[in-house]
């Protein structure tokens, strides 16, 4: 079963931006929140 490619909008990766410089969590704890790969957090 071939899995599609998320596409995530302008306004969640702000979201997850500014959350990640608020430093109140870490990426990994961002990363399980959001459900997406720590490394993408932090490019």
């Amino acid at each position: 079963m071939k899995r599609t490619r998320r596409k995530f909008t302008a306004s969640f990766k702000t979201k997850v931006v500014l959350e990640a410089l608020k430093s109140q969590m870490t990426l990994q704890e961002l990363a399980s929140k959001y459900e997406v790969h720590a490394n993408q957090i932090s490019t």
